[in-house]
């Protein structure tokens, strides 16, 4: 699978023309968004990471060719619920974001991701009501698995299955375990599979 950076976008109207299939990647600040990214595609510095949350402040699209089947968008949208910014920086990312969900027709699915160590809050809830309104195809994914031992893992994803009402349990994800990032990078294939009508 091959990826690179195509463009960052602060506002609407610098989004590129919508043609490709399109997968958002959302989630708190500093949940491992760059990290899982980086892992998925292959690349060490695709997605910049940084120890500092809130980075990430635009929509940031990344051009994805797998071996096989078509090419697609992999996006990173903004982290949610980081304080030591603005209000006005805040709800300037927040309208970013609320249109490109809202009005994006190439936009297929949503990855999902939670820190595997935080009880799920009201933002991952909005959203995933938001996808659900949407007609979005949806992935939970918590990340940082390797914190936790085994059954905590287990544990964590089976409360968080519980807390979100979802119909299946989230994917465990840690960029050191091999079977975890083939596993996701399988879900992300299969969530831009199938082109979504423009």
């Amino acid at each position: 699978m091959d990826a690179r950076f195509i463009l960052a976008c602060s506002d609407p109207a610098q989004l590129p023309p919508p043609s490709l299939t399109e997968v958002g990647v959302a989630g708190r600040s500093n949940c491992g968004k760059s990290s899982l990214i980086n892992a998925v595609c292959g690349q060490h510095a695709l997605a910049r990471i940084s120890s500092t949350p809130g980075r990430t402040r635009q929509l940031v699209f990344f051009l994805v060719t797998p071996a096989q089947g078509e090419p697609f968008h992999l996006v990173d949208l903004p982290g949610y619920g980081y304080a030591r910014v603005s209000r006005t920086q805040q709800q300037s990312w927040a309208r970013l974001v609320n249109d490109y969900i809202d009005h994006r027709p190439t936009l297929r699915a949503l990855l999902l991701l939670c820190d595997i160590r935080r009880e799920p809050g009201q933002e991952e809830h909005d959203l995933i009501t938001w996808a659900v309104a949407r007609e979005l195809d949806l992935c939970v994914v918590l990340t940082k698995a390797d914190k936790l031992n085994k059954s905590q893992r287990f544990a964590a994803a089976s409360r968080a299955k519980a807390a979100l009402s979802l119909t299946r349990r989230p994917q465990l994800f840690s960029m050191h375990d091999g079977k975890a990032v083939a596993s996701v990078r399988e879900e992300l294939l299969g969530l831009a599979g199938e082109p979504k009508q423009v």
